[in-house]
């Protein structure tokens, strides 16, 4: 009895044998452990090095932005500011921020963020398209913020550009 199981055994481990190599031809080809190895550590390798000028390329990008202009004013009309000041009457309503990048390689966004004192009171995404790039955001002031007002210009990836204060008076 025991030779009959055996046998069955035997074959039945050769038979999975030639399916293992036949399955593992499919997919890898003539590939030893040895290769699938090297190519496992080749890929990884490889997206490690990807990974590192991906983020290099993106924070020169980054780097390379500046303000060029950017200014408070009254209204924006044809892209440019009309009104512009550094203090404005508390009844003035609504103010623009009016903003000129240089320097972006391609698509992305600047961030307005309008602060009252140190206290945060809008943050506006805005989009930009190519090297140099006029964008605006604006606030509506209610009457009793009276007091300093900064707004700061942050780059891509949220990175400090430049900062614009002005005041509203009584």
């Amino acid at each position: 009895m025991y030779g009959i199981l055996s046998g069955i055994h035997l074959k039945t481990i050769k038979h999975s044998a030639k399916i293992y190599e036949k399955f593992s031809h499919f997919l890898f080809g003539r590939i030893n452990m040895k290769n699938f190895f090297m190519i496992a550590l080749n890929f990884v390798l490889l997206s490690v090095a990807i990974s590192f000028f991906a983020r290099h390329a993106i924070s020169q990008e980054t780097a390379a932005l500046e303000v060029a202009d950017a200014a408070v004013c009254l209204e924006v009309v044809n892209r440019e500011c009309v009104g512009t000041n550094t203090v404005f009457p508390s009844n003035v309503g609504k103010l623009f921020c009016l903003t000129r990048i240089n320097g972006a390689k391609g698509p992305g966004q600047v961030t307005h963020v309008w602060y009252f004192g140190q206290t945060e009171r809008a943050r506006i995404a805005l989009n930009i398209q190519n090297t140099s790039w006029r964008t605006y955001s604006s606030k509506i002031i209610q009457s009793h913020e009276i007091g300093d007002w900064h707004i700061d210009v942050l780059g891509l990836e949220g990175e400090f550009l430049k900062i614009i204060r002005f005041e509203i008076v009584p």
